[in-house]
């Protein structure tokens, strides 16, 4: 009775209605917002081939190529999942099918929903790829105009959490634009293994017909094939490589939106977050709450998860066809590549829209120990000690500031000579004049222009090489942009013009 009791429920075919609500309405779904046009871009490319290869009738090829160009994707994107087919691929198989007169079931000679599904897999990240590398550039490109706006804006560097030296805000801000840079190269090599055709290798081992992969990946846009069959059909690298990517790219970022909230604060403060990127609280009238920013970290994180649910997944699947498990995988490796896209261009207008309190900066930095670094440097200089020696007066120094209390400001030559008698046993040579300009925040950064230092005229020497960069990238990412649009368009144009117009 059980037995009976659940197939009534369930039903005595497949697809069980719990499968169907759990796995195949879900991927379903989830195939019409992001594979069917892939999938069709897949058909069109393997038609022309096999045509081309003389593998198919011209005839039916014709039937074939004015079914694709007529398919109605509409009513494709917008069903619902009726459990009549096991997935979107069966029901375009059907419609065209029905559109073609059922030429199209040569349509599947010598390939597999196994090379198909790893190539329409693949044209999905590498847009999506696309789509995070435009708008990190957009990002980068807001974090350059700001920082070259910040040459001269000196601030406290901390490490350990504690405050260490003086440096500008476009230093820092130029090491968050090399970090990014880094992760946009990393993108770029995902970009790069994932671009590449599967198409042909078919289940795994080939085809005993004579087709021709390269042009299928030519038609693909793709750069190249995964030459071994096995390989194109079993390595799932391609979507992990860009999973370890993205995670790393939230991460880095996610600590730099640590610190504009930390720059938020009124005891901070440091910045403060555009009007249209804050909200007020619903109690309390003063509050302005830097929502966009908080909005970006926790985002940031739910990528880093989300990415990682992508290795988890791959981990420990056989060395072989894990095409039902990518069904269940992707969505998180999509949904972390429009999750940074997004967070990538928000990020960007709260930069450029972000006020700085420059005189708080600056007199904060003025009014800390963080100088006294370039005054054992000036000792050093001045007095011929070691940097040891100078490194313990200048210890001393701040140890008996300290405990009488006192700022920086009343630092002079007798707590020095104080703290060198008692270090050293001798008194030192340098002036006032001399003392005062070695704990000046502003001569701390302008002698620094060594490569990589805070110096403003480093600074803009390195905004120009960070300019240049973008530069490049920029035109890395619309060359490959306009080869995915153009092999679209020539694809549909080469059915329309060679296949069905002279037959």
């Amino acid at each position: 009775m059980a037995i009976k009791r659940q197939e009534l429920i369930e039903g005595n075919t497949f697809p069980g209605r719990t499968y169907v609500e759990a796995v195949l309405e879900p991927a379903y779904r989830q195939a019409q917002q992001e594979l069917l046009l892939p999938m069709l871009a897949v058909h069109k490319a393997h038609l022309v081939m096999l045509l081309e290869q003389g593998l198919l009738p011209k005839e039916d090829g014709s039937k074939i190529a004015a079914a694709l160009l007529t398919i109605d994707l509409q009513q494709l994107s917008s069903g619902s999942y009726s459990g009549q087919f096991e997935d979107l691929y069966f029901e375009v198989e059907h419609k065209l099918l029905e559109l073609s007169d059922k030429a199209s079931g040569s349509l599947h000679l010598a390939r597999s929903r196994n090379d198909m599904g790893i190539a329409i897999y693949r044209i999905v990240l590498r847009k999506k790829l696309l789509n995070v590398l435009h708008s990190s550039l957009e990002l980068h490109a807001s974090l350059l105009a700001f920082a070259s706006k910040h040459t001269d804006t000196i601030m406290i560097a901390h490490t350990h959490t504690q405050q260490a030296q003086p440096t500008t805000l476009a230093h820092y801000i130029a090491a968050v634009i090399d970090s990014l840079e880094r992760d946009i190269r990393r993108l770029q090599a995902a970009y790069a293994n994932c671009n590449l055709s599967s198409m042909g290798a078919a289940a795994l081992t080939t085809s005993g017909f004579a087709i021709n992969r390269e042009r299928v990946a030519e038609l693909l846009a793709f750069d190249g094939l995964i030459e071994n069959s096995y390989d194109a059909v079993s390595s799932a690298d391609y979507v992990a490589e860009i999973a370890a990517a993205l995670q790393l790219a939230a991460i880095n970022l996610g600590r730099f939106a640590q610190e504009l909230l930390l720059w938020c604060t009124q005891e901070f403060a440091a910045i403060q977050v555009a009007a249209p990127y804050v909200q007020i609280s619903s109690i309390m009238p003063q509050k302005r709450n830097p929502v966009s920013v908080e909005h970006v970290r926790s985002l940031l994180s739910s990528i880093a998860g989300n990415t990682q649910t992508v290795l988890t997944m791959i981990h420990n699947t056989p060395f072989g066809d894990i095409v039902d498990t990518e069904d269940d995988m992707q969505p998180y490796a999509w949904k972390s590549l429009d999750t940074l896209d997004a967070v990538y261009r928000l990020l960007s207008k709260v930069i450029a829209t972000l006020h700085v309190n420059e005189d708080v900066l600056e007199q904060r930095a003025a009014a800390s120990f963080a100088t006294v670094t370039e005054l054992a440097d000036t000792l050093v200089r001045e007095e011929g000690l070691s940097f040891r020696e100078a490194h313990s007066i200048v210890s001393k120094l701040v140890a008996l500031a300290v405990q009488r209390g006192d700022s920086v400001s009343d630092l002079g030559l007798h707590s020095l000579n104080e703290a060198a008698l008692q270090t050293i046993g001798i008194p030192l040579r340098l002036n006032e004049k001399q003392l005062k300009e070695a704990l000046d925040p502003r001569h701390f950064v302008q002698i620094r222009t060594l490569r990589g230092g805070p110096s403003p005229s480093e600074m803009t020497r390195s905004m120009q090489a960070r300019h240049h960069n973008l530069v490049s990238l920029t035109l890395w990412v619309k060359d490959r942009e306009t080869s995915l649009e153009e092999a679209s368009s020539k694809l549909d144009a080469l059915l329309s013009d060679r296949f069905i117009k002279q037959t």
